[in-house]
């Protein structure tokens, strides 16, 4: 019978290759029958397609996906290797899906970029999560921080005061990458989706996901999220608010300007000698 630890490395490495593949194969399937409605419910150019993505996957799987696990069964690397392998061609289909002549006639679907995201997200958590284990209490301090790590209060209600950073890692995770979601959201608004704009919304939603590449602990996550996130993509939602009207809520906009500033002024501004002094609060 396999131990816990190879039933737990089994199951995040067929999770982490299904959210490689299966994004891939239906983005691929519905680019693939949008070129056959285009010529004519040509069969040829449909199975061409999915052929060629099959050819994708087989060659990305065996040529770099599973030796990369061999050599090197670390967080980063791996999802590095996520982001350009499965991330980045996803994301270069749906913007050539725009594209398409004849493709006003399909009805665009949320399924191919909800899949994409949540699939990103999956790959995320399991990168988080791996230290710890499935069944029993947390084992490591790793998800917690140092001011967060006492549950131990007593009472007939101390079960309240209960936490465990593995349900925790979920939700960060899903607030982690709201803001990309959001931004990729705008591009499946059909009058964005349409136009040239969808160029520069999956280019910086997908440089917003190189962020993944850090680990959530380290120094440069803030100053990352800064300048692959928060500033482009403020720049970005004015300009499509200017250029299309209210196709975002005015939430996200605002979270990006109290972010870009709250980091300028604690990272350099309050570092002035004018602002060091002790007459000032």
């Amino acid at each position: 019978m396999p131990s816990g630890k190879t039933v737990k490395l089994i199951l995040y490495e067929g999770l982490q290759f299904a959210a490689l593949i299966v994004p891939i194969f239906v983005v691929m399937e519905r680019f693939a029958s949008l070129i056959c409605d285009v010529r004519g419910r040509d069969l040829t150019a449909y199975w061409l397609v999915v052929s060629m993505s099959m050819a994708y996957v087989t060659s990305v799987a065996l040529l770099v996906w599973v030796p990369l696990k061999y050599l090197i069964l670390r967080r980063r690397p791996t999802a590095l290797a996520y982001l350009i392998l499965c991330t980045l061609p996803c994301f270069a289909i749906l913007i050539a899906s725009s594209k398409v002549k004849g493709l006003r006639l399909d009805h665009f679907t949320e399924l191919p970029v909800s899949l994409v995201l949540v699939s990103l997200i999956c790959v995320d958590i399991i990168e988080r999560i791996r230290p710890c284990r499935l069944i029993g209490s947390c084992n490591t301090a790793y998800l917690y921080s140092s001011s967060s790590r006492r549950r131990s209060y007593s009472g007939p209600l101390g079960f309240l005061w209960r936490r465990d950073g593995r349900s925790e890692v979920f939700v960060d995770s899903f607030l982690f990458w709201l803001d990309t979601v959001e931004m990729v959201r705008v591009a499946g608004e059909p009058s964005v989706f349409y136009s040239a704009w969808v160029f520069p919304i999956y280019i910086l939603a997908f440089m917003s996901t190189l962020r993944l590449a850090i680990t959530p602990n380290s120094p440069l996550m803030s100053s990352a999220g800064f300048a692959l996130q928060d500033l482009p993509f403020l720049i970005l939602r004015v300009s499509l608010i200017v250029w299309f009207g209210y196709v975002t809520p005015l939430l996200y906009p605002l979270k990006n300007v109290l972010v870009s500033l709250t980091f300028i002024y604690f990272t350099f501004l309050s570092k002035l000698r004018i602002c060091k002094r002790q007459s000032m609060f």
